[in-house]
């Protein structure tokens, strides 16, 4: 064990240089203090401080006797060297050398200290990593993998895009940077990593939030979002302010704001959507780019999806559609509706 400037000195440099605190490690060193004791003497709950010079003090609770036999017992007159009036059958705490602390103790100390910088490192780590969580960050990437997965760096640390989301990056090269949303930070092994995602609606709307001032300055608001990651994108939004057109400031004068987010999604579609509080209009225009003629309501229940019939032009029903019914169940995921198409004339 090294004497209280060492001690302290070490403290100050680990705190320097890891950004763990003292406060953190002096614990952990109390810990192993603790182990210390109770290997040695057998003693649970030593008494371990650090005045405010940082000078380290430990003391275990001894017995006082007319024949000390064991270490947790002190004859009368090496007690009364602590405590004057102290007499036989007393309790009292007596400061011990940690000198006395043999070769295998002093190791279980050392490693016990060992372990704390290490959860301090971890705890650190995590601390920081916490403030990405359900944000939009800037992800380095470090490798394509054979398996089709994508190792990207954030920060100092690593994590993998899944290989289901690692085509919508495809078109960029390993050390370029992309963007990413941070679903959750995972604790549970040895070292935090960040999950991230390139196919959550959440990445869309954040990238909004960056392109559309309004948006972070609450004027405009984002109603919902549904999104096939790497085809296309619906997005309702509507304005908190009568003087604020939504639609036009999320896409911006030629399309300034709005071309930044679809570069970043790689050509991805996207169609800005005004909310309306109406169903009726709402459906009508999560439909676009298709002109919807008629909408019938079959059922309306709080309990139960609501369902209506959409009635469009015949030359408009495939572009409502969209491919593979793309566009239709982009526009249901949108509004929360069942919608059944077919043409104006058979609604």
């Amino acid at each position: 064990m090294s004497d209280n400037n060492d001690l302290m000195k070490a403290l100050s440099e680990i705190n320097d240089e890891m950004g763990i605190s003292s406060s953190f490690i002096k614990e952990r060193i109390s810990k192993a203090i603790c182990a210390v004791c109770r290997n040695t003497y057998g003693v649970e709950d030593p008494v371990v401080e650090f005045d405010e010079s940082g000078k380290l003090s430990v003391k275990i609770k001894k017995t006082i006797c007319e024949s000390p036999e064991t270490d947790l017992q002190i004859s009368l007159d090496d007690a009364r060297k602590y405590f004057p009036d102290a007499s036989i059958g007393d309790e009292v705490n007596i400061p011990i050398d940690t000198k006395q602390f043999g070769r295998i103790s002093a190791q279980t100390a050392r490693n016990v200290i060992r372990q704390g910088i290490r959860d301090g490192e971890k705890e650190n780590i995590i601390k920081k990593l916490k403030c990405y969580e359900n944000e939009l960050v800037s992800a380095q990437i470090v490798k394509f993998n054979k398996n089709e997965s994508v190792i990207l760096k954030i920060g100092n640390s690593e994590t993998v895009l899944p290989r289901n989301e690692a085509s919508l990056i495809s078109h960029r090269s390993e050390g370029s940077f992309v963007k990413v949303f941070v679903k959750r930070i995972d604790v549970d092994g040895l070292n935090p990593i960040p999950i991230v995602s390139r196919s959550s609606p959440k990445l869309v709307e954040k990238l909004f939030e960056i392109e559309v001032p309004e948006i972070k300055q609450g004027i405009i608001s984002i109603e919902s979002t549904a999104r096939e990651a790497g085809v296309r994108t619906k997005i309702s939004v509507k304005s908190n302010d009568p003087d604020i057109e939504a639609v036009g400031s999320c896409i911006g004068d030629k399309g300034s704001r709005i071309k930044p987010i679809i570069d970043e999604l790689g050509g991805e579609k996207i169609d800005v959507i005004q909310y309306y509080e109406d169903p009726i209009k709402y459906i009508k225009a999560a439909l676009a780019p298709a002109v919807v003629t008629k909408v019938k309501v079959v059922s309306s229940d709080d309990k139960f999806l609501n369902e209506c019939a959409i009635g469009v032009p015949s030359d408009q029903l495939s572009l409502a559609i969209g491919i593979k019914g793309q566009n239709v169940k982009l526009a249901s995921k949108l509004t929360g509706w069942k919608l059944n198409l077919c043409s104006d004339t058979e609604i």
